[in-house]
């Protein structure tokens, strides 16, 4: 008889249980449980104060854990943990650039911390300039880049390192969609080549994109977790119905000819009602026959947008 394999377990990258962390009286991650796979891209989603950055700190060596267990790479997680610090790439909200020198010296001298020699850091930021299109730029001073250019300069003194882990925390913000498109294409290569990815970002559509899992967390809690699309069907469905600059008394007239077997249920999302429903092509039917379907409407597929904003409200943050 031949022998049957099975798929092997991939390795842990990062994996925490009970994760918590007190700030005094305050609660800042309150015994999360999850798993970061090595190779995949790994979303940590949540509102502004949600317990991402605390997380993130913890991850990377830079604070201690009040309780629970914390492994990345194979060693436990504390604060100067210089073997797991050695294996990280980080790029931070800031950019902690020093606009006085070039763009070249400011990835070389990241290569020195991490023990290369001149010629090996010098060939190293000859590959991620290109790597990160900012051959063209090597001469010059920070301060002379634009926004985008300064952000792909730190991704690439991230990588000086050649880390298995890279931490992305928000790395988009402020980016020009060509700018954007070129990240991701360079987050999917790192990923082809075995990096493992650990990324925040307010922008669901790239979370949708670039990961592999996630996990919403808010108020230091993991509310859902698994993969984008399966968190998009399970939670909202396939597609809704997006009424934009609707009155409120209409909302009320179209509600009232909802049925039990719709399982539909709807939300305000700006200035825009959404209606969503497992059965919207039957609703929107009966609203033709009848003569009441909104004036100013389209259908669109639900996204992880959607699911973001069920799960963690639509209040603003500070």
């Amino acid at each position: 008889m031949a022998n049957i394999s099975t798929p092997a377990t991939p390795a842990v990258a990062i994996s925490a249980r009970g994760l918590t962390k007190h700030f005094g009286s305050f609660e800042a991650v309150a015994g999360i449980d999850f798993d970061v796979y090595e190779g995949e891209c790994f979303g940590l989603l949540g509102p502004n104060g949600a317990g991402k950055s605390t997380t993130i700190r913890m991850i990377c060596c830079l604070t201690a854990r009040t309780a629970g267990s914390l492994t990345v790479l194979g060693e436990p997680a504390v604060p100067g943990q210089r073997t797991i610090k050695g294996q990280l790439g980080v790029v931070s909200q800031e950019d902690y650039l020093d606009p006085a020198l070039t763009v070249r010296e400011n990835i070389e001298i990241h290569g020195r911390f991490y023990g290369q020699s001149p010629e090996v850091a010098t060939l190293r930021a000859t590959e991620l300039l290109e790597f990160m299109q900012l051959d063209g730029k090597t001469n010059e001073q920070v301060r002379s880049l634009s926004g985008g250019m300064r952000r792909r300069l730190v991704i690439a003194r991230a990588l000086m390192g050649k880390p298995r882990l890279l931490v992305l925390d928000e790395p988009t913000t402020g980016l020009d969609p060509q700018a954007r498109i070129l990240v991701w294409r360079k987050v999917r290569e790192l990923k082809a080549e075995g990096v493992t990815v650990l990324l925040t970002t307010h922008y669901m559509d790239e979370a949708q994109r670039l990961c592999d899992r996630l996990v919403v967390i808010d108020h230091g809690r993991i509310l859902e977790s698994g993969r984008p699309r399966e968190l998009i069907l399970r939670l909202v469905g396939r597609e809704c119905l997006e009424c934009p600059d609707i009155a409120p008394a209409v909302v009320d007239g179209l509600m009232a000819t909802l049925r039990p077997e719709d399982e539909a249920w709807h939300e305000w999302q700006s200035d825009s009602w959404v209606l969503f429903s497992p059965n919207l092509s039957a609703i929107l039917d009966r609203w033709e026959a009848a003569g009441i379907a909104p004036p100013l409407s389209y259908r669109r597929p639900a996204g992880l947008e959607d699911v973001f904003l069920r799960l963690t409200g639509r209040e603003l943050r500070d």
